[in-house]
């Protein structure tokens, strides 16, 4: 470390390209420092570094990072801490652009699998941005020999060697309770849970923090639904248990139909304690789906819905350009389902209504020979019979869905209550009922092949990966559009999605695997070699990436342009 300062106070005033010199690895008291990528100029993103510490060194226990689901809990923590500590006492800006920015990838409301920290039986080791100081584009040498030499050791001290463990095996157990729940879940047949007390209003559309105040209610599970799951550290946990099958969420306005929904789309990951939603769970694999206009659809299977188009046109291997609403919730449903989704989240306000419903009144109008829709309806029931595909629908406009309905939930002021038997009655209790359209199985869905042109074709050597916040990947030349892919939480996924595409692209696609398989290919490669293998710094600073799921990731690639399948 002392030659790292020396270098840093002779390239003192000079050109900011000097700073390339101190690119290297450097040893401290009880640490390695690695400067693994310097910035080519003040405005530029960050230089990039990591800090090294050994197991001597930072005396981690084995079961603070054992199994899996610790490793992430212990490496969400640290992360957590370091970003606190940065916050707390470290300056923002000193000098011209980017200077003196200390960064670490914080981690948000949800505990994500990143690569700000990484734990293993040998070290733990902290990947941090740093904006090398300048002023205007000359070199403040001195002021980087103490941020490099003096001020980033301190902080990982602190986050390493001084946290308070108390913190952190509540941490810990908290992802024990998670997991226990999850299990529990699969074990027993449930979709869903949704602890008693669980707060699940947001501050705003905009922030995912839990709403605070005296108007805020505690969620209470109805009798009929409420389950009691043992987990260990603690006494049992009481909530609503959401089962497999059809299930309906319905209500008034504004009663919290659309909350519960967002609160059950986001359990798919765990929640930090305090978050409200720390106990709600949901199978994993559950995935929003909606109408999204205008998106491009390529040679998707969406037949079980859609057929006889005019014109002829194909629907088995349907492909558009600018896909309407009906078509492309039809062409989400059958992409999510390719890849191994056994849960669908819909709420009827951000979907297409002809291709939700067709009551009895429009099918006399209109025959169904002259309608070429099958309507949701109409395949719900047979997606759950023949593919064991549940689905959670918020429907407040309307009672057809009662037919096919298991289990039917009405919020009321925020409150749930079991509805499941009126609805019942009440759908007996109709004589003129609607005709069941679409025949009497669901129908297939197709694993298409992608082919190696469709991702590299235009992309030439120069061309550049980017993203832009957490809904946009450049892709080269092309805008790969995520607005509506409502699951992709966190900008560092959907900077690792930008990534695994570029790696399937030149590892792993070879015009014969289905889609399906080349995921999960990438997936075992990421659970062999860690998240950071599909980045181009495999072996240094990787980038702050957080994983994805295969479904956000197979939504990314379905919406390429250029995308080729046969």
């Amino acid at each position: 470390m002392e030659q790292l300062r020396q270098k840093l106070q002779r390239i003192d005033g000079k050109g900011y390209k000097a700073y390339k010199d101190i690119q290297g690895t450097y040893k401290g008291e009880g640490f390695l420092l690695h400067i693994d990528h310097v910035q080519g100029d003040p405005f530029a993103a960050p230089s990039r570094i990591r800090v090294e510490i050994p197991k001597e060194t930072a005396r981690h226990r084995e079961d603070w990072y054992r199994p899996e689901s610790r490793r992430v809990a212990f490496e969400d923590f640290l992360a957590r801490e370091a970003a606190g500590i940065i916050r707390a006492h470290y300056a923002g800006k000193r000098g011209t652009g980017n200077s003196g920015l200390i960064f670490i990838d914080a981690p948000g409301q949800e505990i994500l699998p990143r690569t700000a920290v990484k734990v293993t039986h040998q070290k733990i080791e902290f990947r941090l941005s740093v904006g090398l100081p300048a002023e205007g584009r000359k070199i403040l040498g001195r002021q980087a020999a103490q941020i490099l030499c003096d001020e980033v050791p301190r902080l990982i001290n602190k986050a390493v060697l001084h946290f308070d463990r108390a913190r952190l095996l509540e941490h810990l157990k908290l992802t024990d309770r998670q997991e226990a729940i999850r299990q529990y879940l699969e074990k027993h047949g449930y979709i869903g849970f949704v602890a008693n007390g669980s707060i699940l209003p947001r501050e705003s559309g905009i922030s995912n923090r839990p709403l605070k105040g005296g108007q805020v209610i505690p969620f209470q599970a109805p009798p009929s639904l409420e389950i009691e799951i043992p987990v260990p550290h603690s006494q049992p946990i009481r909530g609503m248990a959401v089962p497999r099958g059809v299930s309906l969420v319905v209500g008034g306005g504004y009663h919290g139909k659309s909350t519960l929904l967002r609160a059950i789309e986001r359990g798919v990951y765990n929640h930090i304690a305090g978050d409200g939603r720390e106990y709600v769970i949901t199978d994993r694999t559950a995935y929003k789906i909606r109408a999204e206009d205008g998106r491009r659809v390529e040679k998707v299977n969406i037949s079980p819905f859609i057929e006889n188009l005019p014109f002829g046109k194909d629907t088995v291997r349907f492909s558009t350009e600018d896909a309407s609403g009906s078509t492309s919730q039809a062409a989400n449903i059958m992409e999510c389902l390719e890849v191994g989704c056994r849960v669908l989240l819909i709420d009827e306000d951000t979907s297409a209504t002809n291709f939700m419903i067709r009551d009895a009144r429009m099918q006399e109008l209109v025959g169904k020979e002259k309608e070429p829709i099958t309507p949701f309806i109409d395949k719900v029931r047979q997606l759950y019979e023949d593919y064991k595909v549940s689905t959670v629908l918020v429907i407040g406009g309307s009672g057809d869905y009662f037919d096919v309905a298991d289990t039917v939930i009405m919020m009321n002021e925020y409150r749930p209550v079991d509805v499941t038997e009126k609805a019942r009655q009440i759908s007996q209790s109709i004589k003129h009922k609607r005709t069941a359209e679409g025949g009497e199985k669901f129908g297939e869905v197709t694993r298409r092949v992608i082919q190696p042109q469709g991702f590299h074709a235009f992309l030439g050597k120069k061309e550049k990966i980017d993203t832009k916040g957490s809904s946009t990947i450049i892709y080269g030349p092309n805008k790969v559009d995520l607005s509506f892919v409502e699951q992709l939480i966190d900008p560092s996924q959907t900077r690792a999605v930008a990534y695994m595409m570029k790696y399937i692209s030149g590892k792993l696609v070879n015009g014969t695997d289905p889609l399906p398989v080349i995921i999960d290919r990438l997936y075992r490669e990421i659970e062999e070699k860690g998240l950071e293998v599909i980045s181009p710094f495999f072996g240094k600073h990787p980038g702050d990436l957080a994983l994805p799921r295969k479904f956000e990731l197979a939504a990314a690639i379905n919406r390429l342009r250029t995308l080729q399948v046969k």
